[in-house]
């Protein structure tokens, strides 16, 4: 039976564990957190319990919200041999010539449309939308109802707030959002952002420092 866990169980990998058991055979697969905590009834294990666990065919998701952290537990992952799974829900659109990397998270009511590369441990959480010829990096989080309108590019570890809005570029100028980027939630962007920076407001400036 193999054994499947989501890694993270504060309130993000609580979220996640009902679409990895949707997608996944429930009368066939055993799940579990792993964490150092207890979550909503289901077993948990720390990392190194999870690796010893008697069940040789093991696959996990990395639900964390750091993308920072998420990449020192892919690598963690890959030395410990364990796949990483990504994740989709059912009513997750993905259209046309889609490209993404291993260990996304589609969450629910998400909208890939065509032309889209994106790349590894993506997290798109609910009613997140990415539009056509887009370019998203490793480690990008996109928290609830981001509106990534088309021509953005996206560097890696780039966070996008809550309800925030990437102005569609075009495909001789497309928006650009620099690594480590933190776009603040309901900041609406028109311009480029560089790495490191935070930007909040309508339109969205750089946060100044108090």
């Amino acid at each position: 039976m193999p054994l499947i866990a989501v890694y993270g169980a504060s309130g993000f990998g609580r979220e996640v564990m009902p679409l990895v058991k949707a997608e996944a055979n429930e009368q066939n697969s055993k799940f579990i957190f792993v964490d150092d905590a207890k979550a909503n009834g289901t077993s948990i294990l720390s990392f190194d319990e999870f690796v010893q666990y008697p069940e040789p065919e093991k696959q996990i998701v990395i639900a964390i919200a750091s993308s920072q952290v998420r990449e020192d537990l892919a690598r963690k992952c890959g030395v410990s041999n364990v796949p990483v799974l990504s994740v989709k829900a059912n009513n997750a659109v993905v259209l046309d010539d889609v490209m993404i990397g291993e260990g996304s998270i589609l969450c629910s009511f998400t909208h890939l449309t065509s032309n889209v590369k994106i790349g590894r441990h993506f997290h798109a959480n609910i009613y997140s939308y990415v539009a056509h010829d887009c370019i998203i990096g490793d480690y990008v989080t996109f928290a609830p109802g981001v509106k990534c309108n088309g021509n953005v590019h996206i560097d890696d570890h780039a966070y996008i707030g809550t309800g925030a809005i990437l102005r569609q570029g075009s495909p001789d100028k497309p928006l650009h959002i620099g690594s480590g980027a933190v776009v603040g939630m309901g900041a609406v962007v028109t311009k480029d952002v560089g790495a490191g920076q935070t930007v909040i407001g309508n339109p969205a400036r750089p946060m100044q420092a108090r």
